[in-house]
């Protein structure tokens, strides 16, 4: 068991990572800018506090006397804000929480960034390199919060080439987080339901079809703190469903709303997603355990002839034997 200080975790991400991380037998700390009644932190210990003071951040990081530290405050959407709001935000909300764990000592240091440093729906025109979308995709920021979490990615490079080993981090880019509750109906981030996502496949589209379950970003979350010590530091990840948010292949989808990456997505065929989930399954041995199908009781589709299901990637504990 690990005593963990959670920043942000009364948010729609927060709430779950704790609760699935209180129940794996953590010990949490969540640190919030008040005190939420949500049924997932029950009987979990919160402060209120500024995370953009940097003396309240050190103190109230400090005080906690963690074993690992993930960061999540932010201005958590697009355009919710101006942009050098969001920008100057969450950037003092990553050096002044990172740079605090740092400071008292915490040795493991996760924080999470977001698939949008990638830079796609830029209004000159965006297209990758290939995909499946992954970490080696070219990083091209074009607004204040990708902006924001690209430094976000950067600040804790930063940190590691101040204090080497001693401090492991790494970053996280969790794909579009679907709370437990919305399954049934609430409203996701965007305003609109999983189903009129999934009806209407212009909703989906800003986000390239991608989503995860909030319930498996707590146990990345957990596999990640155990193999923070066992892999190279500072790395990132996606954090992604096996399959895309919707009902038709991407390879059909994407042209629609990406211009000219008919090529690129021809071979997204069936299910798959846009975004790898790979590198998280060949480090870690993690892998998403929740589909949209699955959570909405919709049959899966049943593979093409002479295909075969079986995605195994190699484990963490392959790569280390």
């Amino acid at each position: 068991m690990s005593r963990i200080v959670v920043t942000g975790g009364a948010g729609r991400l927060g709430r779950s990572l704790v609760g699935g991380l209180a129940a794996a037998g953590h010990e949490i700390v969540s640190l919030d800018r008040a005190v939420s009644d949500a049924a997932e932190l029950d009987g979990v210990a919160q402060v209120a506090v500024d995370l953009t003071d940097a003396d309240a951040a050190s103190a109230a990081i400090a005080g906690a006397r963690a074993d690992a530290l993930i960061h999540l405050a932010a201005i958590a959407v697009p355009f919710s804000a101006p942009e050098d709001v969001i920008l100057r935000t969450n950037a003092a909300l990553a050096v002044n929480t990172i740079g605090a764990g740092v400071a008292a000592g915490i040795p493991k240091i996760v924080a999470a960034s977001s698939p949008t440093v990638l830079g796609y729906n830029a209004p000159a025109g965006w297209l990758p390199e290939r995909f499946p979308l992954d970490e080696d995709t070219t990083p091209k920021p074009w607004n204040a919060y990708a902006l924001s979490k690209h430094l976000v990615e950067q600040s804790l490079a930063m940190f590691s080439r101040q204090t080497g080993d001693a401090t492991r981090f790494a970053a996280f880019r969790p794909c579009y987080v679907i709370a437990p509750e919305e399954w049934s109906g609430a409203p996701t981030q965007q305003g609109h339901t999983v189903i009129e996502r999934l009806d209407d496949p212009a909703l989906s589209a800003p986000a390239l079809f991608n989503y995860v379950d909030a319930r498996d970003v707590a146990t990345f979350i957990d596999a990640l703190l155990d193999a923070l010590p066992d892999i190279p530091n500072a790395e990132t990840f996606f954090v992604s469903a096996d399959d895309a948010l919707a009902r038709r292949p991407l390879a059909e989808l994407l042209p629609q709303f990406v211009p000219g990456s008919e090529r690129l997505a021809a071979h997204l065929t069936g299910t798959a997603p846009a975004f790898s989930n790979a590198k998280a399954a060949r480090l870690l041995g993690w892998r998403p355990t929740r589909t949209w199908r699955g959570e909405l009781g919709e049959d899966e589709p049943a593979p093409p002839t002479g295909a075969t299901a079986d995605r195994t990637e190699p484990t963490r504990k392959d790569v280390l034997a």
